[in-house]
């Protein structure tokens, strides 16, 4: 079966950990980098931010998913921990598969969208003009949003490792 999947568990257990530093890593880089744009105040530097917000998400946030989850099906799968029913084997792996879910769905339903729009409003802002407090608002659902989906995949760090 390793053959089917290139890599033994060993070599994508270094793809698991490599996309995990990836994702958390830049999601604590992010947010910290973006509430110290914000609060400056300043509308040049929040909108750099706010661009480099969004780049950085497509690149590093979603590359470390991707490789988060084909390595963990693939090192589920050689471990023999995949059912035909789509079972993930101990509760420790559901649980992490679960906050690791809860956090995507944190993102795809609310702070990707937050983003996109203040993305949008830091285009018009960029040169300097005045930051519409509805800018403001967003920041702060983003801010608290996002601790909530950066702590589900640190707990899932945890579970991980610790495998309870």
């Amino acid at each position: 079966m390793e053959t089917l999947f290139l890599l033994d568990r060993t070599e994508w257990r270094v793809v698991h950990v490599a996309g995990i530093a990836i994702f958390l890593g830049n999601v604590i880089v992010t947010a910290v980098w973006k509430a110290l744009a914000d609060r400056t105040g300043d509308a040049r530097t929040i909108a750099f931010a706010q661009r480099l917000v969004t780049l950085t998400d497509w690149v590093f946030t979603a590359g470390g998913v991707a490789l988060i989850l084909a390595s963990g099906y693939a090192m589920a799968a050689l471990t023999g921990w995949l059912t035909p029913w789509g079972g993930f084997g101990p509760g420790w792996l559901q649980w992490g598969f679960g906050l690791f879910l809860a956090s995507g769905v944190l993102w795809g339903a609310i702070l990707i969208p937050i983003q996109i729009v203040q993305a949008r409003m830091a285009r018009r802002f960029q040169d300097g003009g005045p930051i519409p407090a509805v800018y403001w608002t967003l920041s702060r659902v983003w801010l608290w949003v996002g601790i909530v989906a950066i702590l589900l995949p640190a707990l899932n760090l945890y579970l991980m490792v610790v495998k309870p």
